[in-house]
């Protein structure tokens, strides 16, 4: 009669189990650790400014305003029309760059704040014209600060961190109706 070993046979299964369970200690404690979770907050990703446009005597009143809440923001603007017609700015705080073209309000404005009227008179407007258009863009960007707590100054500013940009395009008319744009390229009748 012969002796059977079951030696090399029970030594194959334990190192087949050894090699098994290796890896379940991984697995095992990523399916004990992972969970889900529910619900979440709003975020607010960047400030929003506002343009508000009056029309009045062939004039647009251009206000961009800084939601509350945003951080203060340098503003620039300018205004396109016709190459037949002319764009005269005035307005208290605005100083007008001749590199770029832009009118560049002075200060800053806070949060829940708003520039002076920039005026834009459209000249060289023939008596029988009814319409046109003007397209106001606006950029902002946010007030940066020295390391001694003193704000830069609007020259200063580096605006190739544009925090909003907007358009607005009006139609004048003869009549002097009032418009206003809302900063999103779609303007009311002006």
């Amino acid at each position: 009669m012969k002796k059977r070993k079951y030696f090399p046979g029970v030594l194959a299964l334990a190192a087949v189990c050894a090699v098994a369970s290796a890896g379940i200690g991984k697995t095992w404690s990523y399916f004990t650790t992972y969970t889900e979770a529910a619900g979440g907050y709003p975020i607010q990703l960047g400030d929003r400014t506002d343009i508000t446009e009056d029309f009045t005597e062939w004039t647009k009143h251009v206000t961009i305003a800084n939601e509350p809440g945003s951080e203060p923001v340098y503003i620039r603007a300018k205004a396109f029309c016709g190459s037949q017609y002319t764009i005269t700015y005035s307005g208290e705080g605005w100083t007008w760059n001749e590199e770029d073209g832009y009118y560049y309000y002075n200060y800053a404005v806070e949060g829940g704040k708003s520039t002076e009227s920039l005026n834009l008179k459209i000249d060289g407007i023939p008596e029988d014209l009814e319409r046109f258009n003007v397209v106001v863009i606006y950029e902002s960007t946010p007030v940066k600060y020295h390391e001694d707590g003193s704000a830069y100054t609007v020259e200063e500013t580096d605006w190739d961190e544009i925090l909003d940009t907007g358009s607005t395009e009006s139609s004048g008319g003869a009549d002097g109706a009032e418009g206003e744009g809302n900063g999103d390229a779609e303007g009311g009748e002006a």
